[in-house]
């Protein structure tokens, strides 16, 4: 590194390049000059507040003293720019790129060692580095190798993604006369609007414009779902209106200036309890039974009540923003958002600007990250960034930082349930009644879907032939919440396992033997008269039992907790029915559109969105497989018609001589394939594939006369006489949908296409003087009928398993009492980091199996692990039951998640709990 004098420029390279910077502003960090400035848009803005790592660069400086070059790595959100001078910054595009070299951490087939004295930086409990075994399914031996449905291949953007070199939402380039806009937002719970003072705000530099209700020339969202408050607000973070100005810190400056009074309104609810209270609900009740729940009582040996408590989680996804250009004639609009739903920004829009749905394209690249929580909230954004479009002709970028991210919008339900059920002393259940209350927040959203969905599942896998679940949502004056990955199954499920384990703690024995008592067995129907085969569910169980060696292990698990008495293990075991699809044969409609260039080329474009589940890998997959069929009729062997495109395989681009560019996916937009169905519920690639798989059909149809006639051709002639012959070669796909409807009048239906099965056993060791645990080993099977790509779906498997983890463990929602959300960022919100990884994490998938129904007798698999996180909770439950049957305290106690360490340490409970006990007892008393 060259010495450097001092002097009013601020000099500093990054990636070795130099940098002089003039006037360096104070206030401007690193991430924000790296992102803006240079374009360096591999650093990511997540946190702000320097608790997750996304902005993390390395930076380089020389030390006087040693006179040596020190490397340290920093958080790029926290570190003015000022402070750089004479260092080196290097950020994730300067350690490789995919136009030169990737560096061995960046390429997913090569991990770099990790030192021993390096290890320590992992500790809590000693750590280890995860280690585990995906187990993949056996591909055909008659399959073509050309073929790549069902091997595992990388996402099409997996280097980009760890090379920085992927551009999402945000890290679009400014456009010309590009304006910053900054969301106002209530400071009540619920109140009314008494007056809005914006004259402060208007007058400050930069701030161009203050976007109200007023400025909205068609609708103001729905009557009790305003886009933009008017008179009153319903909670904390609901917003007012929007500043537009030329910079992103001249608009949070205007927010700060802008003066709203309010009136206090009552009542306040924010909890479920207080709902109940005040009879404060947003929908009617859902309700399913079958058989005779009240006789069934009196006729079983034994009856347990209990009550179970979810909190809710935050979606936690990357990349919130949106950007709005208008156009300078027939009011039309070009729109980059990050969705789920393009369609739905599409239409909102539209109403909210009162222009046709026509002059409105939206364009999505890659979500970063949705989990649900980017199905309507996007279009609150657009719509409110379109409106600032409109009134200023300029166009409009409105990015949310997490704290007004977590702030502003929903998350998962928070859940409290009662259970009571009635069994026999041999752990059989005659009868199960459950009633539960989700919390809605202030609006209805998603949240009677909800509840739909959450008593349609809550059976999960077991046969109880007396049942009776009720459901309802509580308005409370909180922002709403809405969808999350599992849709009401993952709280909902977990009052149901409550009750299988409070049963077996009642009878004496261990749960795993009450779970597969009560399992479905043979073809059956559900509590809504759904017919199923629940054999897959069963050799799930079994295969999950046999590869965990779960049977010696539990005496290994045992042997251990005698010989250890503030350290405990537990391990646990969960099966899994997951009912794939919307309850709606509408919602699951889907059409593709594929077009051949006159160079043999093809691009395909579907209505399914790139959320980072790998669904345009998938379709490239489905699209090259559709070939394979007409090629072996027309050619036999021959290999001509595999030079069409590229296989998404080196080994394939090496054998064939064919460029892996040949296929290519652009983008899902609303100006290519109208009318999307949002890409949620698991069924992304199903159905999106089979509109792929339909355009695809239509084009070898029109394709095969020539292929015929020319046999030896490669495939660039037959493109080239099927110009010249006047045969189109675009072709539009469409798939009707699966069949789907539920009666509530009748309480049943045929409301999902298909299940997933599943089964997860954990093993995790609790330290019961501070309530920490680390997990062991994790082994999960799963029914993924016949994979597409093993590699993505086992991906999709770990990752919802570990998200499932974090819900049900460590993510906990805090609330000061004004209804504020404390835990707005990764410094307050704990999500799982590589740290909450099993030490040993197994992921087999069941041997290939045939289903009729679905693109290749595929399975979505997108949300299902979810729940299997829960067998991390069971297990450490399982460790506190051995620590208080220990300290003779009762085995059943109140079911909380997250199990975070402070309740499992006061689960534990001993002398020191008790003192504490004694002490809020008695501050309490003395108040």
């Amino acid at each position: 590194m060259p010495h450097l004098s001092r002097s009013d420029e601020l000099v500093f390279f990054v990636n070795g390049r130099k940098v002089l910077e003039r006037n360096a502003d104070l206030e401007v960090t690193l991430l924000t000059f790296l992102r803006k400035n240079l374009r360096l848009t591999g650093t990511k803005y997540a946190c702000g507040r320097g608790g997750c790592g996304a902005c993390t660069v390395m930076v380089s400086k020389h030390d006087p003293v040693s006179r040596k070059i020190r490397h340290f790595s920093v958080t790029a959100c926290l570190v003015p720019i000022c402070s750089l001078y004479g260092a080196a910054v290097t950020t994730v595009e300067g350690v490789g790129s995919i136009k030169t070299r990737l560096h061995p951490v960046q390429d997913g087939r090569h991990f770099p060692e990790i030192s021993d004295r390096f290890l320590s930086a992992l500790e809590d409990f000693p750590a280890t580095v995860p280690q585990g075994v995906q187990r993949y399914q056996s591909v055909d031996s008659h399959q073509a190798l050309q073929d790549p449905v069902g091997r595992p291949i990388m996402h099409l953007s997996g280097l980009k993604h760890a090379t920085g070199e992927a551009i999402f939402c945000d890290d679009i380039p400014m456009v010309d006369k590009e304006l910053l806009m900054a969301l106002v937002t209530s400071t009540r719970a619920h109140a009314k609007i008494i007056s809005v003072d914006l004259s402060k705000a208007l007058e400050l530099p930069g701030v161009v414009d203050v976007i109200t209700a007023e400025d909205i020339p068609g609708t103001n969202g729905a009557e009790d779902d305003k886009l933009l408050a008017v008179d009153k607000v319903l909670c904390v973070g609901q917003i007012v209106c929007a500043v537009v100005a030329e910079t992103e810190a001249q608009a949070k400056r205007a927010v700060e200036e802008t003066k709203i009074a309010y009136e206090d309104l009552e009542p306040v609810i924010f909890t479920i309890e207080d709902a109940i209270k005040h009879s404060s609900f947003l929908c009617p009740e859902k309700k399913l039974e079958q058989g005779n729940v009240e006789k069934a009582f009196e006729e079983v040996d034994q009856i347990v009540e209990g009550e179970v408590h979810v909190g809710g989680q935050e979606h936690i996804y990357g990349n919130t923003g949106v950007l709005v250009i208008p156009k300078t004639e027939d009011k039309e609009l070009d729109i980059y958002v990050s969705t789920q739903d393009p369609a739905h920004v599409q239409k909102t829009v539209s109403s909210t600007l009162n222009i046709p749905i026509n002059r409105i394209t939206c364009h999505v690249k890659r979500v970063g990250g949705g989990f649900g929580g980017k199905v309507g909230r996007p279009a609150v954004l657009g719509a409110i960034a379109a409106v600032g479009a409109n009134k200023t002709g300029y166009p409009i970028r409105l990015v949310l930082d997490r704290e007004d991210d977590m702030l502003i919008t929903g998350g998962r339900h928070p859940l409290f349930g009662k259970y009571k059920v009635g069994f026999m002393n041999s752990g059989r259940i005659r009868a199960l009644d459950i009633e539960c209350f989700i919390n809605g927040g202030c609006t209805l959203d998603d949240s009677e879907l909800v509840t739909e969905f959450l008593i349609l599942k809550m059976e999960n896998a077991y046969k109880i032939r007396n049942l009776r679940f009720r459901g309802r949502a509580c308005m409370t004056n909180l922002p709403s919440n809405t969808a999350f990955r599992g849709f009401g199954f993952p709280q909902g499920t977990l009052v149901t396992e409550s009750c299988i384990t409070a049963v077996a703690a009642k009878c004496g024995l261990l749960p795993e033997k009450v779970r597969e008592k009560n399992m479905y067995k043979t073809v059956d129907k559900t509590i809504y008269k759904q017919a199923f085969n629940p054999e897959p569910l069963i050799r799930c169980w079994n295969e999950c039992l046999d590869k965990s060696s779960f049977h010696s292990r539990r005496m290994q698990v045992a042997e251990f907790n005698k010989k250890n008495y503030w350290r405990k293990r537990g391990l646990a075991v969960v099966p899994m029915k997951f009912s794939v699809g919307f309850a709606a044969t509408s919602f699951h409609q889907a059409a593709a559109l594929v077009h051949i260039y006159t160079d043999g080329s093809v691009l395909v474009t579907h209505g399914g969105n790139e959320l980072g589940q790998g669904i345009h890998t998938k379709m490239l997959q489905k699209a090259e497989v559709e070939k394979s069929p007409h090629v072996q009729t027309l050619l036999g062997q021959g290999q001509g018609f595999w030079t069409a495109v590229a296989v998404e395989t080196p080994v394939a681009s090496r054998e064939l001589k064919v460029p892996m560019s040949h296929m290519h996916i652009c983008e899902t937009s609303t100006a290519t394939v109208p009318n999307t169905i949002a890409t949620a519920a698991s069924i992304g690639s199903d159905v999106n594939g089979r509109a792929v798989q339909n355009a695809c059909q239509i084009l070898l149809k029109r394709l095969e006369p020539i292929i015929k006639k020319n046999p030896e051709g490669t495939w660039e002639d037959w493109i080239e006489a099927a110009f010249e012959q006047r045969i189109s070669l675009s072709a539009t796909g469409y798939f009707r949908g699966y069949e789907a409807f539920m009666d509530w009048e009748k309480g049943e239906g045929d409301p999902f296409p298909y299940y997933v099965y599943g089964a997860a056993s954990s093993e995790v060791e609790v330290d019961c003087l501070t309530g920490a645990h680390k997990k062991i080993r994790t082994d999960i099977v799963m029914d993924a009928c016949c994979s597409l790509n093993p590699a993505i779906d086992i991906g999709q498997i770990e990752g919802s398993f570990t998200q499932g983890m974090g819900l049900y463990t460590t993510e906990e929602l805090k609330y000061f009492p004004e209804g504020v959300l404390y835990s707005r960022g990764p410094d307050d919100y704990k999500i799982p980091t590589i740290t909450d990884v099993p030490e040993e994490f197994n992921v087999s998938l069941l041997p290939s199996s045939q289903t009729p129904l679905t693109i290749y007798s595929s399975k979505g698999l997108g949300e299902s692990g979810m729940f299997l996180g829960s067998s991390v909770f069971f297990a450490i439950a399982d460790a506190v039951a051995t620590a208080r049957r220990e300290r003779d305290i009762a085995e059943d106690f109140t079911v909380r998640s997250p199990a975070t360490p402070e309740r499992v340490r006061m689960a534990c409970a001993d002398r020191f709990t008790e003192m504490v006990l004694q002490f809020f007892t008695s501050e309490k008393t003395a108040c």
